[in-house]
């Protein structure tokens, strides 16, 4: 699940307020206002001495190099989020700003030799930033950590039908061959669902897509004189803490020769405190994933721990014996393990119905009123006295340019057409070919019904930058789980049917997205197409190469309890499971408190959409809720531990929280998951850790027998 962060308007040159009052505060001028007035008339036009490269211009050999690396680093980090907590924060800002410091790099040291033959633009930027999310996207929407992972004997092992008779039909374990195909096989025909209507979506109904804008005035503000300045600084703090992560996480690695070791299993408030998931393990990952969320979803996290951890299962485990058989494993779904995971499904579907029924209502209502009202709107916009403001006529110059680029190259509709058409063909003749449950017709029956769903998606994020690729992916599991039915492995078709339909809308409303940027940065339609295309060429990769090194370099990966559990394709594939089997193996009483969350969740989410917005921004999640309820991490003291720190830093200086809190939050991301790269290739060359360090009622107890020995090898 990727959660959404806000955005703070930016001003007409890309930069935003606080960023602008920042670097204001660091200039050494003598006449502040001379020098403001000078960088107004600088900005105000920012595309009118602008010059843009062609089309395959802005698709330079240099770009994709970074892409390509800047991509594996990425690929790396959110398969780690994937696989031990499922929470991905957008990655966006670290990798625009990387891409503009790398590539200035690369320009600067040929500038200096005399080699430099094309300067480093933003719409080159635009088109590194776009490759980059979608290579490292595809380690999100492959399924990595839900439904492809699902479909594996090491969930299916811990899943409610682990003794079922037909168990082994909805089996599929992994492997690089068959991942790869299917990837390429379902990434690309999203791309072709909504390239038809870019225009219509971004000129005519003048959609917001608040994260697209957002990396646009990011990227804008690069290519300024004052947004360099900060650009640079930004990356420097990003390197400082980037360091720092990765530094610690190398000295972690020492101490963790044993299950339960090291300092990621210190007891920072007690040892009954410890066994009920609440402590910090240092993880600077997710201290820098709690700076970058909302401090919201934080809080909802922590209060979701609380009330699980804290006070149902402990209450539920006194019950053992009398709603559940007892000495049963705790991973068992006839035990204390049902009750976690399926209260946490039915918190998950209620937000995610909610917010389905929501997104499309509102959709259909805006769509049918700007269809009502486009031909009664003013071409620009007027003041009291009905002439044009300077101020319009500035925005009616930038947006006179970026129609311009924007409609000069086309992407032929009979390519987008032609292109959805045929790849439906091969999908449905070959993915039947690779899960022999999912029959041709299911797929076709997808493949008619999926471009509407795909521009519902695309509009809707458009209107609320929300993706619901997750909820119509699990829509797929129960049309399609139910239709194959339990003696036909209706689990593996459901799991297999999710994995194409998220696919298709995930990357419609991601181009959409782009389209979006490269309409802000003057970027061509066609460079941003075709750098999603090799993006996700690349992603359909690079993505299943990361996770095949965790799934040889870590054989319990999967478990839960172990270093990476991931969680969701235990809750994916008992959707699956609920689909085609019903309630039936649920124990006593869950079914009611399945119930009583489902109907909490809706009702939290009418509170939180009803209340007056000073009391509704602090009305929880219902979905950040969910999540600690079956994770056996404690990831939520670390994301407050993080939104502390943003709150402390922005209490003692805003503007400087504001224009450094990304940099350093990324920073933090990027060390620690970077680590993995090492920390995996140590493990498949069966090179273990040499101390263990436990925290025991007794005192600390520190194992050093093998020490000596494994320095002097």
């Amino acid at each position: 699940m990727a959660m959404e962060n806000s955005h703070e308007l930016e001003n007409g040159d890309g930069t935003t307020k606080s960023d602008q009052n920042f670097l204001e505060k660091e200039a050494e001028e003598a006449d502040d206002e001379a020098n403001k007035g000078k960088e107004v008339e600088s900005v105000e036009m920012i595309f009118r001495d602008t010059v843009v490269p062609s089309w395959k211009g802005q698709l330079t050999v240099r770009a994709f190099v970074v892409s390509a690396i800047l991509g594996v680093v990425f690929s790396f980090i959110v398969m780690k989020l994937n696989l031990t907590t499922g929470i991905i924060p957008s990655l966006n800002v670290a990798a625009g700003l990387l891409g503009f410091f790398f590539v200035k790099t690369w320009t600067k040291v040929l500038e200096q030799c005399g080699l430099l033959k094309h300067p480093f633009t933003r719409q080159e930027n635009t088109v590194i930033q776009t490759c980059v999310v979608a290579t490292s996207g595809i380690a999100f929407s492959g399924g990595f950590g839900s439904y492809l992972f699902g479909m594996s004997d090491t969930i299916a092992a811990q899943s409610s039908d682990a003794n079922s008779p037909t168990r082994d039909m909805n089996i599929k374990n992994p492997s690089l061959s068959w991942m790869i195909g299917f990837l390429f096989i379902v990434s690309f025909i999203g791309l072709c669902s909504v390239v038809p209507l870019r225009k219509i979506m971004i000129i005519d109904f003048k959609l917001t897509y608040p994260s697209g804008t957002a990396t646009a005035h990011l990227i804008n503000s690069f290519h300024t004189p004052q947004g360099a300045k900060l650009a640079k600084k930004q990356v420097t703090a990003l390197g400082k803490f980037f360091s720092f992560s990765f530094l610690w996480s190398f000295f972690q690695w020492f101490f963790v020769s044993e299950d339960d070791c090291g300092f990621e299993n210190f007891p920072t408030f007690g040892l009954k405190a410890y066994q009920n998931m609440f402590y910090f393990d240092f993880s600077t990952m997710y201290v820098g994933v709690g700076m970058i969320c909302p401090h919201l979803i934080n809080i909802s996290l922590l209060l979701g721990t609380i009330l699980s951890w804290g006070i149902m299962w402990p209450l539920i485990e006194k019950k053992e014996g009398d709603w559940y058989e007892a000495g049963l494993k705790p991973s068992n779904f006839h035990g204390i393990q049902g009750y976690r995971v399926f209260t946490a499904i039915a918190l998950i579907l209620g937000d995610g119905l909610y917010n389905f029924l929501k997104v499309l209502g509102n959709t259909s209502i805006a769509l049918y009123k700007q269809l009502q009202n486009k031909e009664s709107r003013t071409v620009l916009p007027v003041g009291p006295d009905g002439k044009a403001t300077s101020e319009d006529l500035v925005t009616s110059f930038d947006d006179q340019c970026r129609k311009q680029v924007f409609l000069k190259d086309r992407i032929p509709t009979w390519l987008a057409v032609g292109g959805y058409v045929a790849i439906a063909a091969v999908a449905t003749t070959t993915l039947p070919q690779i899960f022999e449950q999912l029959e041709w017709y299911y797929v076709l029956v997808i493949y008619v019904f999926a471009p509407a769903l795909a521009f519902c998606n695309a509009y809707g994020c458009g209107l609320t930058d929300w993706s619901l690729a997750s909820t119509y992916g699990k829509l797929a599991i129960f049309v399609i789980g139910a239709w194959a039915g339990k003696s036909q492995g209706g689990v593996l078709a459901g799991l297999a049917a999710c994995g194409v339909m998220m696919n298709i809308v995930s990357t419609a409303s991601d181009l959409m997205q782009d389209f979006k940027t490269g309409y802000m940065t003057l970027a061509s339609p066609r460079s941003m197409f075709v750098s999603q295309v090799i993006g996700t060429a690349m992603g359909c990769v690079i993505a299943p190469c990361v996770f095949w090194i965790f799934y040889q370099a870590f054989p319990d990966m999967g478990v839960q309890g172990s270093e990476y559990p991931a969680p969701y394709a235990l809750v994916y594939r008992n959707l699956a499971i609920l689909g085609v089997e019903g309630f039936g193996s649920l124990p006593k009483h869950c079914l009611s408190l399945c119930y009583g969350f489902f109907a909490a969740a809706i009702l939290i989410n009418v509170a939180r959409d009803t209340a007056p917005k000073k009391w509704a921004r602090f009305i929880p999640i219902p979905m950040a809720i969910a999540i600690p309820f079956y994770i056996q991490k404690p990831f939520a003291i670390d994301m407050c531990l993080g939104s502390l720190i943003l709150f402390i830093w922005e209490t003692r200086n805003k503007e400087e929280a504001k224009a450094f809190g990304p940099a350093v939050a990324s920073g933090l991301i990027c060390g620690e998951g970077l680590w993995s790269v090492p920390k995996s290739i140590l493990a498949l060359f069966k090179v273990s850790p040499p101390i263990c360090m436990k925290f025991l009622s007794k005192g600390m107890n520190v194992k050093v027998d093998d020490f000596i020995s494994t320095l002097s090898r």
